[in-house]
């Protein structure tokens, strides 16, 4: 989930080390590269065909084979075939319902409010009567950092019983069409801003990874102009507020080479026929690229597993690796324009601890956060976003009374372990809640009688 992650960051000195010339030959091939990328998927099509029907054929229990180790070994070949050639969508929610209390208590996800880049979903709970418990209104800042939001599901599924949930649903930039314009970080302040204010004050901002930096940077804003529709509190979770604080191996590879060398190598050109024709973007088979060459081994690994499973029959360890791989290779195209700006100021020139960020000119001002409390959470084996990187804020905010700081450091966890997972649940989970509840404040500013504001 980390905004610089491409290629195979072990090998960042080498590219450091390469000669222009080396680059610039990249340059002309990054250009088409998309469209190359279309094509071959596409010339892959008739081959995905034949493996699916392939799949049904030696999986037929009227077929003899299918009941021989060879018929099983072909249709998970098949399969493996299939699903590591095809596009994977954006999966769905997946969410109906929840438990309050000891009643299940019915979901429904609805839009409240919506721009080009993002949606802001509401998960309303259909109530036969008003829990006894306060229900603090929550908006989760999904990453903008390859995955979709419904990587949060975990996190939503453990929050939704005591919280009032939103989140950001942000938007495949190859699916917004050019006439909708340029989306930056810039523009990310502005979004966060307008759901603040379009939830009313009061509310409690919950980022996860990435999103840190632009959520600090806008209640800093909000709080420099006296907005009354600033939040209550806001949770930072395993974000890069200050990569300068034990630097991972992703910051390293960012500083290393440098932002012209990304916008010359993974920056390219959505093609016909998505909507997003000719925006300029970070394709998401490239980060997909960046995810798994972290960790190669492992996911060679976990797919020959799942190869074995297959053959085997068992269906439960088979199950479960799909809809871990359906997830994690369902990734979406980031806007050149955000992913260049978030990489330099965040991840290069470090803008936000160095006093140096601005947002549309004006100097982003940590010291003027006065009323918003701040939670900060890091993961003990942390490698994204390392061990005090997010913890910088309290230093940061520093008119901010110590009785609205707090922070937590879950052992043992690593980055995807801080918002999902066991321990999230049994131990992150309900800190972030006691620290909401405790600093809870009725709704005010200029949306105050709870009634949703129109959407733009």
């Amino acid at each position: 989930m980390a905004i610089g992650v491409f290629g195979d960051v072990p090998d960042a000195e080498e590219a450091v080390r390469a000669p222009d010339v080396a680059l610039e030959t990249v340059t002309s091939f990054s250009k088409p590269l998309y469209w190359m990328f279309e094509m071959g998927h596409a010339a892959l099509d008739p081959l995905r065909v034949i493996a699916d029907a392939g799949k049904l054929y030696y999986r037929n229990p009227v077929n003899p084979l299918a009941h021989t180790g060879f018929g099983k070994s072909m249709s998970a070949a098949c399969e493996m075939f299939e699903r590591s050639t095809r596009r994977y969508g954006k999966p769905d929610w997946g969410i109906t319902e929840t438990v309050v209390g000891a009643t299940r208590v019915p979901v429904e996800i609805e839009t409240v409010w919506e721009r080009p880049f993002c949606k802001l979903l509401h998960f309303r709970r259909d109530f036969a009567e008003p829990p006894r418990r306060p229900q603090p209104r929550m908006v989760i800042v999904a990453p903008l950092s390859g995955h979709y939001a419904t990587l949060l599901r975990g996190t939503v599924q453990t929050l939704l019983p005591n919280h009032d949930l939103y989140i950001t649903d942000w938007v495949d930039a190859r699916n917004v069409p050019m006439s909708d314009g340029r989306f930056d970080l810039d523009d990310y302040i502005d979004y966060l801003i307008d759901i603040f204010r379009h939830l009313g004050g009061g509310v409690h901002a919950l980022a996860v990874c990435q999103p840190a930096v632009p959520v600090l940077a806008a209640v800093a804003r909000m709080e420099d102009m006296g907005d009354p529709d600033v939040p209550a509190s806001m949770v930072l979770m395993g974000g890069p507020i200050d990569t300068r604080e034990s630097p991972t191996a992703v910051n390293h590879f960012a500083e290393a080479r440098k932002i012209d060398w990304f916008r010359r190598n993974v920056i390219t050109t959505v093609p016909w026929p998505h909507a997003g024709i000719m925006r300029q973007v970070y394709p998401g088979f490239l980060q997909l690229h960046g995810f798994m060459s972290m960790n190669i081994e492992r996911h060679l690994q976990a797919h020959a597993e799942m190869f074995g499973h297959l053959v085997k029959g068992d269906g439960d360890s088979a199950t479960k690796h799909r809809e871990f791989y359906d997830e994690y290779l369902s990734v979406m195209d980031l806007p050149a324009e955000y992913y260049l700006q978030t990489l330099e100021t965040v991840f290069i020139d470090h803008s936000l601890p160095k006093g140096e960020m601005t947002h549309r000119g004006a100097r982003v001002d940590t010291s003027k956060i006065r009323n918003v409390a701040l939670l900060t959470v890091e993961g003990e084996n942390d490698d994204i976003s390392g061990v005090g990187q997010t913890r910088a804020a309290h230093r940061l905010c520093s008119n901010l009374p110590d009785d609205k700081k707090a922070h937590y450091m879950q052992p043992t966890v690593g980055h995807y372990g801080v918002f999902n997972g066991s321990r999230f649940r049994a131990e992150i989970a309900p800190r972030i809640s006691d620290f909401v509840l405790s600093h809870n404040w009725p709704r005010k500013g200029h949306n105050q009688d709870g009634e949703p504001q129109g959407s733009q």
